[in-house]
Formats: C-alpha cells, sequence, structure tokens
C-alpha cells in the first residue's frame, strides 16, 4: 500500500492511486476484523449478555463506508483527468503494480478458507479479489501507455476499479445493516418454521416467534410454545429444540412452553 501510493505521486498514475487507496481501507478493514474476532472471543461483560460477537458487524459495516468513499474519491478525480490526462511514467507503475498483484494473489489465498465462516473476512476476501482485478488492470494500463502512449488508459482503469468497488461494497453494507436491523436472515421462511414447531405433538399455537442474526453463522430465536393441558413440556421442548438445530442450524434459541389454558401470555403487539 505504501509503496503504491508513493509510486503513483511519482508516477502520476490515479490507477496505481485508487489501488494504493482500496489497499488502505483493505489494511483497516484486516485490522478492524482482527479487533472484531478477538473482542467477539472475550467473555460478555456486564450489560453485554450476548457477548461482543456484534463487533464484527460494525467492523463490516464501518468498512462499507470506506470503501465508497474510496470509490466516490476515486470516480470523481478520474472524470476530471479526461478532461485534462497528466503525465504518467508507465514503466515504474508497471513495475509495482506487478508486485501488488503477486502480494493480492498471496492474501487471496490465506483469507480463501475463512471467507464462508464470517461475514468480516468474506468482507476483506472480497476486497482482496476486487485489488487483483485491480493491479492486473493497472498492469494493462501501463502496457497500453507505454507502446502507445494514449492518457487515457490510466484514469479509465481508475474509473473502472472505483466502479467495480460499489456493488460489492454495497451488498457487503446491506448484509451488515441487515443483521444490525435484526431482520429474519435471508432465505428463511418463518411461516414454515411456525408451521412445522405446530406440527410438533401437544402443540396448539406458536406466537412470539422472532429469528435474528447475531453475528456471522450464528442465528438466534425465540418462540412461546403453548401446548395442551394434558401434554408434557419436557418432550415438546425437546423436540423444538432438535427441529431448530436440525433444520435451520439455530443453535441458540430460547423457547417458552406454556399450557394452553394458561391466558396471562399474550402475544406482543408491537
Amino acid at each position: 500500500m505504501v509503496v503504491e501510493a508513493i509510486a503513483a505521486f511519482l508516477t502520476g498514475s490515479l490507477a496505481l492511486l485508487s489501488d494504493a487507496g482500496h489497499m488502505a481501507t483493505d489494511a483497516l478493514g484486516l485490522g478492524m476484523a482482527l479487533a472484531a474476532v478477538a473482542t467477539a472471543s472475550s467473555a460478555a461483560g456486564a450489560g453485554q449478555t450476548y457477548g461482543r460477537y456484534r463487533f464484527e458487524i460494525f467492523a463490516a459495516l464501518a468498512n462499507t463506508v470506506l470503501l465508497l468513499a474510496v470509490a466516490g474519491y476515486v470516480i470523481w478525480e478520474a472524470v476530471l483527468r479526461f478532461g485534462d490526462p497528466a503525465e504518467i511514467l508507465a514503466g515504474p507503475m508497471l513495475i509495482v503494480a506487478t508486485a501488488g498483484l503477486v502480494i493480492n494473489v498471496v492474501s487471496w489465498r490465506l483469507l480463501r478458507g475463512g471467507a464462508e465462516e464470517s461475514i468480516n473476512v468474506k468482507g476483506a476476501y472480497m476486497e482482496v479479489v476486487a485489488d487483483m482485478a485491480g493491479s492486473v488492470g493497472v498492469i494493462v494500463a501501463a502496457l497500453i501507455t507505454l507502446s502507445t502512449g494514449w492518457p487515457y488508459a490510466d484514469p479509465m482503469v481508475a474509473m473502472l476499479i472505483g466502479l467495480w468497488i460499489v456493488p460489492r461494497a454495497s451488498r457487503l453494507g446491506r448484509r451488515a445493516l441487515r443483521i444490525l436491523s435484526q431482520a429474519a436472515p435471508e432465505g428463511l421462511d418463518l411461516d414454515r418454521v411456525r408451521s412445522e414447531l405446530e406440527a410438533i405433538p401437544g402443540v396448539v399455537d406458536v406466537h412470539d416467534l422472532h429469528v435474528w442474526t447475531l453475528t456471522s453463522e450464528m442465528e438466534v430465536a425465540t418462540a412461546h410454545l403453548m401446548i395442551s393441558d394434558e401434554s408434557e413440556p419436557h418432550p415438546v421442548l425437546d423436540e423444538a429444540r432438535r427441529l431448530l438445530a436440525d433444520s435451520y442450524q439455530i443453535e441458540h434459541a430460547t423457547l417458552q412452553v406454556e399450557p394452553e389454558s394458561h391466558r396471562e401470555c399474550l402475544e406482543a403487539s408491537w
């Protein structure tokens, strides 16, 4: 990142600067990911009954904001350069971009294994994939500039890198916001969950059913299970927990089992 930033100012390459800026957000994002993982693994403190698992999602959201800011700056600067092209030293630009590609390939291999297990690691993995594409783009721009002298290759590649960042960052941000707003996990059919819980022998009604994501790959559920007065609560509770864990991978479920004759517990109006 530091080498690319210095080289960008020395060579006048906006594409190289955009790649350095993206790497800067990667470095900060990886630092936040590391801090989030370390913090989340610590014990729950006073007033934090779920621990600090949500820190990972806050870090992912902050990373999204940084990515969009970098993309916006690069796109704006590229537009300005189309009107007033700058002179580019394509030789040093090519050398630095090639070195950056090698480093990005190494990072990609390191992050690939954990990308499916954590939203924050997935965000970092996506950034590195984009960096690889960015490095390739800078190499192409340098080669075009060296071979033809065309002054628009550099700002064009810079703009493409910026446009590449925007949709990826937006997807990551939407996912983080969805988790923070405690929406039901994507792809989860709440009506089906309710129906399957109601199909458990002895259950006559299910209400106050809530399912949300606490952090990556950690869904949480709460529900009230109303059973007939003659039914035993223990088998119902055990079957409901098995259903949620086996069919929906919801390991943490808080279930209240109440008899049908109990009328004091009504579904929350809000």
